[in-house]
């Protein structure tokens, strides 16, 4: 990306194809079983494919000690570009981000490794982008992006998607007629409770709060609140202390926080905060991910078009008022997406997803501080959009 026009999700979905959806993977011979293979953890890579027939999801393990990522197979599958994990680290679950939207899923083995192909559902709209687990382990949320829609698919006792239960969809705009020519969701995520779901909607200004019922498996009208006009919300985080939920603006680079009230399901935007150094401007820019450490102590959101992961210090009371306190370079180009990885609760690793430069780098990230640096070298892996480190070793 040269900084100069803003990246669109049309630019991204020019890239679709019809890449194979089977099970055919080309394992690293040294990643098999045994010699010492046991103390490596596992991190999964999501990706657009272009129509490219090899490629989808990657399967890479991390060395305990530095991070760094070895690439052992790759998965076949159709822009797999948002994946997410069962509770118990068992399934693997993928959007593939094409007009008539699917959710995959794949089943693991006991060290992490992707034993089979479990089976695939509708999302319930076109080009998913996001996708989340209900606590109780029955459902999966999705948010299609071009469609405007959240999509519910029951799981299966083997955690295989099952039957779109429903699908909701929005309706409006905003005020960028290239991006918010109508609605586009963007993220989909429960709260703390398992009873409700927000959801980030870029194409109108909006963030929703829907009651779930587990039981029926359905999602019901809840709060809306609208945002700051064409900031587009893109992502979502909870505080810890689950009383705070940042919202990060995709088209302005801003980070908004907001006071929930988990008991009312309502959202209180209360401090707007931009993510870019001082004197930087949004044009040729937009925000991709946030995350908040687990020690509630500081937030983290990235940028593409400047490269940048900024660090914000969430501060007292629950993190309501962050201000921005450093801003490092991801290591690529456009980062779409951000975990934190690294064996204990320190969270002293942060991998960055660049998807222009097709790789995935690696920080170190100072636990007291909050700072990052470079960590060894990037990980090549070709438009690669989404980094999910297993939850524990295996």
């Amino acid at each position: 990306m040269n900084g100069q026009h803003r990246p669109t999700r049309r630019t991204a979905l020019a890239l679709a194809g019809a890449a194979a959806a089977g099970l055919a993977y080309a394992p690293d011979a040294a990643a098999r079983p045994g010699g010492g293979e046991g103390r490596r953890l596992r991190v999964y890579l999501g990706a657009y494919t272009g129509g490219a027939p090899g490629h989808g999801i990657g399967v890479a393990s991390a060395d305990p000690e530095t991070g760094a990522l070895r690439l052992e197979s790759v998965v076949p599958a159709e822009d797999p570009s948002f994946l997410a994990l069962s509770a118990t680290g068992r399934v693997l679950y993928a959007v593939n981000e094409v007009e008539e939207g699917r959710v995959s899923a794949y089943a693991l083995a006991p060290d992490g490794a992707v034993r089979g192909f479990l089976g695939q559902s509708p999302s319930g709209g076109a080009h998913p982008c996001h996708l989340a687990l209900h606590p109780g382990g029955r459902h999966l949320f999705t948010a299609d992006y071009t469609s405007g829609t959240v999509g519910v698919v029951e799981l299966r006792p083997d955690g295989a998607p099952g039957e779109l239960v429903q699908v909701v969809r929005y309706t409006g705009s905003g005020p960028d007629p290239e991006r918010q020519d109508g609605p586009h969701a963007h993220m989909v995520l429960p709260d703390p409770t398992g009873e409700r779901l927000l959801t980030a909607d870029l194409g109108t200004d909006t963030v929703r709060v829907h009651r779930f019922d587990a039981r029926r498996g359905l999602l019901t009208d809840g709060a809306e609140t609208r945002m700051v006009p064409g900031s587009g919300p893109r992502h979502l985080a909870f505080h810890p202390c689950g009383r705070t939920v940042y919202v990060l603006g995709e088209l302005d680079s801003t980070l908004t926080s907001c006071a929930y009230d988990p008991a009312r399901g309502t959202l209180a935007p209360v401090a707007t905060v931009p993510i870019l150094p001082r004197g930087a401007g949004p044009a040729g820019t937009t925000a991709a991910e946030v995350l908040v450490s687990a020690d509630g102590r500081f937030v983290y959101a990235s940028n593409r078009g400047h490269d940048l992961v900024t660090v914000l210090a969430a501060g007292a009371s629950g993190g309501i008022r962050p201000r921005p306190v450093s801003h490092h370079p991801c290591g690529g180009r456009s980062p779409r997406h951000i975990a934190f990885g690294g064996l204990g609760a320190a969270q002293r690793l942060l991998y960055t997803a660049n998807q222009d430069s097709g790789t995935v780098a690696l920080l170190r990230r100072d636990p007291a501080s909050g700072a990052l640096a470079p960590a060894g070298e990037p990980l090549a892996f070709d438009r690669a959009v989404c980094v999910l480190p297993a939850r524990r070793g295996r």
